[in-house]
C-alpha cells in the first residue's frame, strides 16, 4: 500500500512538473459582452456543437438570439446538449436546429449540405469547429487517415458545398478552428494519407496546419465576394478532444487537478470563435489567424502561398470536386 502511494506521488509530481513546463499558466479569458440581440436574424452552423468549445459557442450564440444549427455526428448527445443550452439561455433566446453530420463520411457531408440548401435561405456564419486528436490509426469511410479526413478534408468539402449559399448571404463569415500544434507539422505531400508511416501527433499537427493553409487560400479566392474566412487557435482547453491520450491510472487524479489550473474552460476557449462570429471589429477582415481575440503572427509554414495552393488542388481531387 505504501509503495503504491509513493509511486502515485512520484508520478503525480512528475505530471505536475511537466505540465507546468509544457503549459504555462494561462490568464483567464475575459468573457465577451455583446447586446442581447446581436445575432438576431442570423443563422450560424457550428460543427461539433455537442461538446467542448462547440457546445459553449452554441450556447453563447443562442443567448445572442442566433438560429444555431448544431452539426453533429452523435444525435443523442446533440439533443441533450440542445436541451441544456436552451435551459441556460433565458427567455430571450434564438433557435436551435440539430442536423446530423459525420465529417468522416463524404456522403454524410454531401447529404448535410443538400438538406441545408433546401431548408435554409441563408447562412451568416459557418464555424468549422469539430475535430479529432491523436487517435489510433484508422481510416474514414472514404479511406482517408482519420485526423486528416475529419479535421481538414471533411470541413474542406463542407465549406465548398456551402460557398454559394454563403455568397448569396453576404456579408457572411467562415471561422476555422486550428491549433497552436500546427507548429510541429508540415504537409507531407509524398504521404499525405500516412500510408507508409503513422505518427498520431504529427498527423494532428499536419491537419491543423492544413486548416491554416486552407484559410489562406480560401481568403484569396473569396476576395470581393463579401465572404470572409479567418482561423483561430483556442489554446489548451478542457474538452473531450484528448480522450485518445493515454494517461497512467495513478496520475489521472493529479492530471485532472492540473488541467483545472493550466487549461481554459470550454467557455473561455469559445471566446475567440465567438469574437470572429459576432464582432464588428473583424468585419471585412479575412485570411488572418486569431488567438485570445487578437491577431496572431503565424510561422512561415502557415503562410506559404505555394503550399496552400498545392494543398487546395490535392484536397479537391481527394474529395471528388471537379471544375
Amino acid at each position: 500500500m505504501l509503495t503504491a502511494v509513493l509511486v502515485a506521488v512520484a508520478v503525480g509530481g512528475g505530471v505536475l512538473f511537466l505540465m507546468r513546463r509544457i503549459f504555462p499558466s494561462q490568464k483567464a479569458m475575459k468573457l465577451l459582452q455583446y447586446p442581447a440581440d446581436t445575432m438576431r436574424g442570423k443563422t450560424v452552423i457550428v460543427t461539433g456543437a455537442n461538446s467542448g468549445i462547440g457546445k459553449a459557442l452554441a450556447g453563447e450564440l443562442l443567448k445572442l438570439q442566433a438560429r444555431v444549427i448544431m452539426a453533429c455526428r452523435d444525435q443523442r448527445s446533440a439533443e441533450e446538449t440542445a436541451q441544456e443550452i436552451k435551459t441556460q439561455s433565458g427567455a430571450e433566446q434564438g433557435e436551435v436546429v440539430i442536423k446530423h453530420l459525420d465529417l468522416a463520411s463524404l456522403g454524410s457531408v454531401r447529404k448535410f449540405c443538400e438538406e441545408i440548401q433546401k431548408e435554409e435561405s441563408k447562412i451568416d456564419v459557418l464555424v468549422n469547429n469539430a475535430g479529432i486528436y491523436q487517435c489510433p490509426y484508422t481510416k474514414t469511410e472514404d479511406g482517408f487517415e482519420m485526423q486528416l479526413g475529419v479535421n481538414h478534408l471533411g470541413h474542406f468539402l463542407l465549406t465548398h458545398l456551402l460557398l454559394d449559399l454563403l455568397k448569396t448571404s453576404a456579408p457572411s463569415r467562415i471561422v476555422v478552428v486550428s491549433s497552436k500544434l500546427y507548429k510541429y507539422g508540415h504537409i507531407n505531400f509524398d504521404d499525405l494519407n500516412s500510408e507508409n508511416n503513422y505518427d498520431k501527433a504529427f498527423c494532428y499537427s499536419q491537419s491543423k496546419l492544413a486548416n491554416l493553409l486552407f484559410t489562406l487560400e480560401l481568403a484569396r479566392q473569396l476576395e470581393g465576394t463579401g465572404v470572409t474566412v479567418n482561423a483561430l487557435t483556442p489554446g489548451i482547453v478542457r474538452t473531450r478532444l484528448g480522450r485518445h491520450v493515454q494517461i497512467p491510472l495513478l496520475a489521472k487524479p493529479l492530471f485532472n487537478i492540473a488541467s483545472m489550473v493550466f487549461f481554459k474552460s470550454p467557455l473561455e476557449g469559445a471566446q475567440t470563435p465567438l469574437y470572429l462570429s459576432c464582432s464588428p471589429d473583424v468585419e471585412g477582415v479575412s485570411g488572418k489567424c486569431f488567438a485570445n481575440c487578437e491577431e496572431e503572427e503565424l510561422m512561415p509554414t502557415a503562410t506559404d502561398d505555394q503550399a496552400a495552393k498545392k494543398l487546395w488542388d490535392v484536397s479537391r481531387r481527394m474529395v471528388g470536386l471537379t471544375d
